[in-house]
């Protein structure tokens, strides 16, 4: 049986391009995913990083939440350790009661960013440490059960909105194997934990009012094209784009300048990050989708579509759903 499919939205900005058009681009491949089938389309925390676009994620979810129709929309995810439990509780429970039934709350660890921008960010440098308590408080908003006497979401309470726990290592599988949530892996770029992240999450699983079954999540890169050459070209140019983005912070390159990062020790180690990618026409992609899935025991995968313009990540978006029909009918 084929995986659920959903979309892992990056809003990236392309060279040349601002920030505005960026989001609006992200409407626009949102719409497409809609008309196509995919189950929910997600947006991650990151700050400071000229290439992305999402950094206020709550406010570019209910943005695309008020743009479509039917997709669930989410974070994938907030950083909670960046913020506090009442304030996502009040950002997401205002989500929901605009868009009910339709928002998603991813949580990771994770700064989102380099310890310089944490501090100014006003990170608790223990923030972390602090998650799976965090994550209960969170949560007890959003049920209106409150653990802070006198306290409570307004909105969020009794909202409910559904809680995944994200990792990128095996301390989120764990944690949401406790807690009895959805696990989402970032397998798009931590490959490495995979496996075993998912095998412990799905033995140390333990029933919730949220979720009676384990589910897992797990990410994955495509690019889906007519032709296989095509394909991989718009791949090496995400490649490059990539790599100038993480060693050169946005610095404009050269093809020549971004390969010679991508050969460089760092710019392979970033590089090894994308070995879970989906790259060719549509039917070495479906083969590339459904083999991934099951190695990974993934009920859904999301998808980052890395194409590097609009309109072929788009038309990926399309080609993709096509290969995977039934379940993205």
């Amino acid at each position: 049986m084929n995986p659920t499919l959903s979309v892992l939205d990056l809003a990236p900005i392309t060279p040349g391009q601002g920030a505005g058009e960026a989001l609006a681009a992200s409407v626009a491949l949102a719409r497409r995913a809609e008309q196509a089938g995919y189950t929910r389309v997600w947006y991650a925390e990151h700050h400071n990083m000229p290439s992305i676009a999402s950094s206020a994620t709550s406010v570019v979810v209910g943005h695309v939440a008020s743009a479509t129709e039917h997709i669930r929309v989410g974070a994938g995810g907030v950083m909670l350790p960046n913020h506090s439990p009442l304030t996502i509780a009040e950002q997401f429970g205002t989500l929901a009661a605009l868009h009910p039934g339709r928002i998603d709350l991813g949580l990771g660890r994770a700064p989102g960013s380099d310890q310089v921008t944490a501090a100014a960010l006003r990170r608790d440098p223990g923030a972390a440490e602090r998650f799976p308590s965090d994550v209960l408080e969170l949560q007890a908003y959003l049920a209106g059960d409150s653990r802070v006497a006198g306290v409570s979401a307004m909105p969020g309470a009794g909202s409910d909105v559904p809680l995944y726990i994200l990792g990128s290592s095996l301390f989120g599988a764990q944690l949401a194997a406790a807690l009895g949530l959805p696990y989402a892996a970032a397998s798009h770029f931590a490959p490495a934990a995979l496996t075993q992240a998912v095998a412990l999450y799905r033995e140390g699983f333990r029933p919730s009012a949220q979720l009676e079954q384990p589910y897992v999540i797990a990410g994955m890169n495509a690019v889906v094209a007519g032709t296989a050459d095509d394909a991989r070209e718009q791949f090496d140019a995400s490649r490059r784009a990539r790599v100038g983005a993480l060693l050169a912070r946005g610095r404009a390159l050269s093809d020549a300048e971004a390969q010679a990062l991508l050969d460089s020790p760092a710019g392979r180690q970033i590089d090894a990050m994308l070995v879970n990618s989906a790259v060719g026409t549509p039917g070495q992609a479906r083969e590339h989708m459904t083999e991934f899935a099951r190695g990974a025991g993934a009920d859904e995968v999301i998808v980052s579509h890395a194409s590097p313009d609009v309109e072929s990540r788009l038309r990926s978006v399309d080609l993709l759903a096509e290969a995977m029909e039934p379940v993205a009918a």
